[in-house]
């Protein structure tokens, strides 16, 4: 989704946990299993019939070409955060067209008490935050208070498919008030009524007392409302000013670069909230995109500074005579060596600052043909290595969508580094399997195990393996950052598994339609 909006509704109630806490990863993605499942429901929380019946609306909405919808109902997740969550399933899921992107998700943390929806860009005209925001008030949240987590989500996900279906739920969320000549006949009835009774009874004398008396007070409790109105409006502004005050001063930090600031969030439904909610994730992008940058700059430093200093040095030496002149052609030689390893270095940089600016090329293409380009490729690395190729191709044809010269590059990439960790004289698979409308491939070789703190990082700029594991010396850390950059992309991911000395990689390509 390339622009998400996202609405947060606190649910009333206790919930108890009754499983563990998930990760993005590890919800299970029903679509991939079945294309007519819609409802990912591994803690039980809503029934069969409520599963089927969300089935059924998601289905229809999907074939009528209304949206793409997912819905996700867990006991708890990793982290308590359910707005990055969110955001970072269903964009792994890739929920939505390509074209229209309309993807709707629907989320529901029993244990933190929220549902979270997630619209795609090509939705927010049809669904926008208010409207989601009252679907969830008037349809899902009675529901949930009475711990009917089935008939509330059914609700909710009926209402919103009348909406992008183009038809009306009833939003107006104002059945609990009187009509306005209902509380005319109440003001009438009870007040003017027994009012007049009384003042038929009573003499001129009474009256006059009265009217005295009744002067008084008016003005007695007239000045007593205005000093509590005063004091409420007061306390009201001064909560309201209060968070716009906090966030004027974190907008300040964050100009002066100081990212640890957070908001405070009141845990409601309030526009304040939500703006708090956004800030906070706003200071957490921005303080990863300030790592990464400090990052970025000290590897390249690092890198750079490598070979410059090498050439330096034995430059300096051959110039003023300190190094023996037979060996001026060794020195030289490594000279030049190191020259051409921070030429390839300039290289790579250029080539991922090509793949971030230019624009991504959409198109049809033969995915078989691309593992079979980049195969071939490899070849000569392969041999040199000593190592077995087993390839899963189909012979058919496997039609996807997307750029074909930088996913044959994310192939080529993937064996490159795949070979390099291999052990000498054994086997590297690539194969290609289709399921569903993803299609899969996957680069498998046999070696030493990554440790399973290190996956994360295989990805980042300038992150090296531990080379007692490699044959490759000159190794960057930037293919498997290239390869990341270009399937974000495309808006596929890619899955890495480390068992036994047997890593393998896999990633998915959209299929063509």
């Amino acid at each position: 989704m390339r622009k998400i909006a996202i609405l947060c509704l606190l649910l009333v109630g206790a919930l108890p946990a009754l499983a563990g806490s998930y990760r993005p990863d590890e919800i299970p993605n029903v679509q991939r299993m079945d294309r007519r499942r819609y409802v990912s429901n591994p803690d039980g929380i809503l029934s069969a019939g409520a599963v089927a019946r969300i089935d059924s609306l998601c289905a229809s909405l999907r074939e009528r070409g209304f949206a793409l919808v997912a819905v996700v109902a867990v006991d708890d997740i990793e982290g308590g955060d359910a707005f990055s969550f969110a955001v970072e399933l269903f964009r792994s899921w890739g929920v939505g067209s390509a074209e229209s992107d309309n993807g709707l998700g629907i989320l529901l943390v029993k244990e933190l008490r929220e549902i979270r929806f997630v619209t795609g860009g090509g939705l927010e005209g049809i669904l926008p935050d208010a409207l989601c925001k009252r679907i969830q008030l008037n349809y899902m949240l009675p529901a949930f208070r009475e711990g009917d987590y089935s008939a509330g989500m059914v609700a909710g996900v009926e209402a919103a498919a009348a909406v992008l279906e183009g038809g009306e739920a009833d939003l107006s969320g104002d059945g609990g008030e009187l009509p306005a000549w209902m509380i005319f006949v109440i003001v009438v009835g009870f007040i003017v009524g027994p009012l007049g009774l009384v003042l038929a009874v009573m003499n001129s004398a009474e009256l006059t007392q009265m009217w005295r008396s009744f002067i008084a007070l008016f003005f007695m409790s007239s000045a007593i409302i205005l000093v509590l109105a005063f004091i409420t409006s007061f306390v009201t502004a001064m909560r309201q000013i209060q968070p716009l005050s906090e966030m004027v001063k974190a907008t300040r930090a964050y100009a002066a670069g100081d990212f640890d600031v957070r908001m405070q969030e009141t845990g409601d439904c309030s526009e304040i909230s939500e703006l708090a909610a956004s800030f906070n994730a706003m200071a957490d992008s921005l303080q990863e995109t300030e790592r990464q940058r400090r990052a970025f700059i000290a590897n390249v430093s690092h890198e750079l500074t490598t070979p410059m200093t090498t050439i330096a040095g034995y430059t300096d030496g051959i110039l003023d005579g300190t190094l023996p002149p037979e060996k001026e052609r060794q020195y030289l030689q490594i000279i030049s060596d190191e020259s051409r390893r921070l030429s390839r270095l300039v290289r790579r940089m250029l080539d991922i600052s090509q793949i971030q600016n230019q624009e991504m090329k959409k198109e049809e293409f033969d995915l078989c043909e691309s593992a079979r380009i980049a195969l071939l490729s490899m070849e000569q690395k392969i041999m040199i290595r000593g190592l077995d190729v087993d390839a899963e191709i189909p012979e058919d044809s496997v039609m996807v969508q997307g750029d074909r010269d930088l996913i044959t590059q994310v192939i080529y990439n993937l064996l490159e580094n795949a070979a390099k960790f291999a052990a000498p004289q054994s086997t590297l698979y690539l194969g290609l399997a289709v399921n569903g409308e993803k299609a899969y491939v996957t680069v498998r070789n046999q070696g030493q195990t990554i440790p399973a703190e290190e996956i994360p990082l295989l990805f980042e700029r300038f992150h090296k393996s531990d080379k007692s594991r490699s044959e490759d010396k000159d190794g960057y850390g930037l293919g498997l950052y290239i390869v990341k950059t270009i399937l974000t992309q495309h808006k596929e991911k890619i899955t890495v598994t480390s068992e036994n000395g047997v890593t393998a990689f896999t990633f998915t390509m959209q299929m063509a339609r």
